[in-house]
């Protein structure tokens, strides 16, 4: 199932465009989910893809971002179905608002595990240098303790053990690397905090820029 997505101006969709090319920065073969109900459309990346049935570990970027008119649609495509939709339109100059979605799905893993609508109680705040911080402490030890060579196994249990790590709040590491990659925390702004909340297994960082979701 395909659509089109009408945004309700030319910055929204480069908005979109922006996201979409920092989630594929961190996997190139990833995908990302459009949920689109009436005039808002939330958009799923996955960061970090989690481990076994239950996912653990598992964290998710999302943004939110109004259409215009009224949606339905909820598909899951690669990442690089978009950005070459959104490379073409740069290519021509293409200033429309309407971007069709690529007709072919996908269905990672993650896709299928959804948090929680309701439920969430307030944690309290962490501030973003915090996490900058550990985004970059984070990156560091990944790159140097999975030198070129190192098996895939090794690697994964590297990252699962770097980024399952807490940092405050006992807020996994993850949730930094996803605030970081996605540029939901400018730079310059050392003041700003991440609000947290928790619902069962699931935590959530909200920014003013986005939300984190990680399943611990």
């Amino acid at each position: 199932m395909s659509g089109v997505l009408t945004f309700p101006d030319g910055e929204s969709v480069v908005d979109l465009a922006t996201f979409v090319g920092r989630a594929r920065n961190l996997d190139a073969d990833g995908a990302v989910r459009l949920q689109a109900v009436g005039e808002v459309l939330a958009v799923w990346v996955c960061v970090l893809p989690g481990q076994g049935i239950l996912r653990t570990g598992l964290v998710l970027g999302l943004r939110t971002m109004r259409l215009a008119g009224e949606h339905r649609l909820d598909v899951t495509v690669p990442l690089g179905a978009l950005t070459d939709r959104f490379a073409r339109r740069a290519s021509t100059g293409d200033p429309g608002t309407a971007l069709p979605v690529p007709p072919g799905e996908v269905a990672p893993p993650w896709a299928a595990v959804s948090p929680p609508r309701g439920g969430w109680e307030p944690a309290g705040t962490i501030a973003v240098a915090t996490l900058r911080q550990a985004a970059q402490d984070g990156i560091a030890e990944v790159a140097q303790g999975a030198p070129e060579g190192s098996g895939s196994a090794a690697v994964e249990a590297l990252r699962h053990r770097v980024w399952g790590r807490p940092v405050d709040l006992r807020v996994p590491a993850g949730t930094a690397l996803a605030v970081h990659a996605l540029g939901f925390a400018p730079a310059g702004r050392s003041g700003d905090a991440a609000t947290v909340h928790r619902a069962g297994p699931w935590v959530r960082l909200s920014l003013p820029a986005g939300h984190v979701l990680a399943r611990t």
